[in-house]
């Protein structure tokens, strides 16, 4: 599987620039490539990224969490999130979807350098807030 240039373009701007909160990749079938889906805006929320994920499709994205230490420090850490929503379904695409996903989740994962967290969620729970917070620290 290969990954287009813009994937890691947009991620270095995210990483070192913060010029993204988030970013939702996913795979074309065609090209056999992974691409940019969605970009998500430094201001843009938690709830605007999980709602930018489909429902019922696989796809990768990260996000770039901020929080406030116990100790009261301002901290960051970039999430690279699996989703493989719609699994259950037993339509024969969603399957190849899933497993064309799965097989090339890792190495896509070791192209984005500077990962911090890694999720993978099979339904929207799975990535709710409160877990994404309770694994930032």
């Amino acid at each position: 599987m290969a990954v287009n240039d813009g994937c890691k373009l947009r991620f270095l701007e995210l990483k070192a620039k913060r010029s993204h909160r988030f970013i939702v990749f996913k795979i074309e079938e065609k090209t056999q490539q992974v691409v940019v889906e969605t970009l998500g805006e430094p201001q843009q929320s938690y709830d605007d990224f999980t709602a930018s994920l489909p429902i019922d499709e696989c796809r990768y994205a990260v996000y770039d969490f901020d929080f406030t230490t116990d100790e009261n420090v301002q901290k960051s850490k970039i999430f690279f999130v699996a989703c493989t929503f719609g699994s259950r379904s037993p339509d024969a695409s969603k399957i190849r979807s899933k497993m064309l996903y799965a097989s090339s989740k890792d190495r896509f994962r070791r192209e984005l350098d500077g990962v911090q967290v890694e999720l993978q969620a099979t339904d929207p729970s799975e990535i709710s807030l409160d877990i994404v917070k309770e694994r930032a620290f």
